[in-house]
């Protein structure tokens, strides 16, 4: 006779794939455990209020998709604002437009034309292709160079990826950057999806009508507490990573993780924009976060009289601190895939999410996947 237990699914996270996951499962009648280490649900896309302004905690999530399927799942739990995300970089005072737009290259050569902006930019690729003599690019300085020439790689990108990854570009591996997308018209639309937008009432709402049919137990650590927790439910979802549940027997993967500084200022606006990407390397952080440009628009900026801004560090990642970033390079990859086969054995687990994957997702492919998983 199978053991009665109190719950179909003990779902380890409470991030986006967890919460799906729990979401789903209530909906076919499964009776679902979530737990969490932190004190708070929804993993990073957590929002917390700061002199009235809705916060995102471990910085900006921007819900984009071309997913018609995804996009009708998040839109009849939340309705989505109308945010676009259009970010500047900042080079020693001057201000570009991103993604690399006719904005872009005017302010960087006042040019107007795309055939204009295309000329430079074939001219300065072509040199860099017959330095190389035929060989493929080695490393991300060369890659990068090959994908859209000198003058951008020196001004918005060597410097900025050199604190993101906290490793000189020449030591990068190229298949970090496969491709920039450059744009020959003025269009300052970071992403290419369909939909964009963020939740009206914050992620907070999302997380909490995922979770809503399931029984969810903060501040308690999986691992630590592993066999009791397992005793309680006939299939366990894990979305922590994947070395830790196997006690790193194998090594660490390694990983890139951001540091944030919230700052509120009695002042309505500081930067007028969201999202400010700082490219030059003799300023410490990669960007600065205007949050109440994610939910306010137009006149509704100055209507309230203060801001809450987020400076953002990448910082090299060591026990204890969030893994945000994989840090992707050929021992990792390998390391990863030894894991991986581990997992294979683990035939009463379900292993999904950025971490237990090892993979830098974008939220709608998190919920994709999560939706994808057979109950």
């Amino acid at each position: 006779m199978e053991n009665i237990k109190p719950f179909d699914y003990l779902i380890v996270g409470s991030g986006l794939f967890g919460a799906t996951v729990a979401y789903r499962a209530w909906q076919a009648g499964k009776r679902c455990l979530v737990v969490d280490r932190r004190q708070h649900t929804g993993g990073n896309v957590h929002q917390e209020q700061m002199s009235g302004i809705a916060v995102h905690t471990y910085g900006p999530h921007i819900f984009h998709t071309s997913n018609t399927q995804v996009w009708q799942f998040v839109t009849s739990l939340v309705k989505m604002n109308r945010f676009i995300n259009s970010p500047l970089a900042n080079f020693h005072g001057k201000l570009y437009h991103l993604p690399f737009n006719m904005h872009t290259f005017r302010q960087m050569w006042g040019v107007t034309t795309a055939d204009e902006a295309r000329s430079i930019i074939e001219s300065q690729r072509a040199e860099i292709i017959a330095r190389l003599n035929g060989r493929e690019p080695q490393n991300l300085e060369e890659q990068a160079l090959c994908l859209v020439g000198e003058d951008i790689y020196r001004t918005l990108i060597k410097e900025y990826t050199e604190k993101q990854w906290g490793r000189p570009c020449s030591k990068l591996p190229a298949f970090i950057i496969r491709r920039l997308p450059v744009r020959y018209t003025f269009d300052n639309n970071y992403f290419n999806d369909i939909y964009q937008g963020i939740p009206e009432e914050g992620y907070n709402t999302l997380i909490n009508k995922l979770l809503q049919g399931a029984e969810v137990i903060l501040g308690v650590d999986y691992l630590h507490a592993k066999k009791q927790l397992d005793s309680l439910a006939h299939k366990v979802v894990y979305t922590g990573s994947l070395d830790e549940y196997f006690g790193f027997s194998l090594g660490h993967l390694e990983y890139r993780t951001v540091r944030f500084e919230h700052k509120t200022l009695d002042i309505p606006d500081f930067q007028h924009n969201a999202v400010v990407n700082y490219t030059s390397s003799d300023v410490p952080w990669t960007r600065i976060i205007e949050h109440k440009h994610f939910t306010l628009f137009g006149e509704q900026v100055k209507k309230v009289p203060q801001t809450v801004i987020t400076h953002e560090y990448s910082t090299e990642w060591r026990s204890g601190l969030e893994p945000f970033y994989p840090l992707n390079n050929e021992r990792n990859s390998q390391l990863f895939k030894q894991y991986e086969q581990l997992a294979i054995n683990e035939t009463n687990v379900i292993f999904g999410g950025r971490l237990a994957e090892y993979t830098y997702y974008d939220m709608d492919k998190v919920i994709e996947k999560a939706l994808q998983i057979p109950l």
